[in-house]
C-alpha cells in the first residue's frame, strides 16, 4: 500500500506506547508519511472519541487507510465498523493480517496493544501494509457488504 496521503493512527491511553513505535516503525521502516490523531498521554480517554477520527477519514475516503490501537482492539475495532466503507480488521498475528488484507481488504488495521507484544505488533503492521487484496470472489462479498450499507 502505497500513498502520498498520510496513514492515519490514533489510539485511547491504552494503546499510545505502541502507537508511537508503529507510527516510527510506519515512517522509518515502510517510508509513508503518518498522522497520529491521538491520543497523546496515557490518561484515561473514551476510545471513540479516537477511532472516529480514524474512521471517519476512511469513510469519506479522506485517508486511505488507518491504524487504530487500544488494549483489547475489541473497542476501536466495533466503533470503527459503525462508518460505512470501513473495513477494520483486528489483527493478533501475520496471518489474520495478510488474509484482513488479501480477503476483506481491510482498510483499517486494528491492534490490541494488552494481547500481542510489541515484535508481533510491528510484523502484522508490516504483513498488512504488504498484502493486497485478490479480489474475484471475494470482491463479491465486499460488495455484499456495500450493499447492507447503503440500504
Amino acid at each position: 500500500m502505497s500513498s502520498e496521503q498520510p496513514i492515519l493512527i490514533a489510539s485511547d491511553h491504552a494503546g499510545v506506547g505502541l502507537k508511537a513505535k508503529i507510527a516510527r516503525f510506519i515512517r522509518e521502516e515502510l517510508g509513508q508519511p503518518v498522522e497520529d490523531r491521538g491520543a497523546f498521554t496515557d490518561e484515561s480517554v473514551d476510545y471513540p472519541d479516537y477511532g472516529m477520527l480514524v474512521a471517519g477519514a476512511v469513510s469519506t475516503g479522506t485517508a486511505p487507510c488507518g491504524v487504530l490501537i487500544c488494549g483489547t482492539g475489541i473497542g476501536m475495532s466495533i466503533i470503527a465498523n459503525k462508518f460505512p466503507g470501513v473495513r477494520a480488521a483486528l489483527c493478533h498475528n501475520e496471518m489474520t493480517a495478510r488474509m484482513s488484507r488479501q480477503h476483506n481488504d481491510a482498510n483499517i488495521l486494528v491492534i490490541g496493544e494488552r494481547v500481542v507484544d510489541e515484535a508481533t505488533a510491528l510484523n502484522i503492521v508490516r504483513a498488512w501494509f504488504a498484502t493486497g487484496f485478490e479480489g474475484g470472489r471475494h470482491q463479491r462479498r465486499i460488495d455484499k457488504i456495500h450493499d447492507l450499507e447503503t440500504k
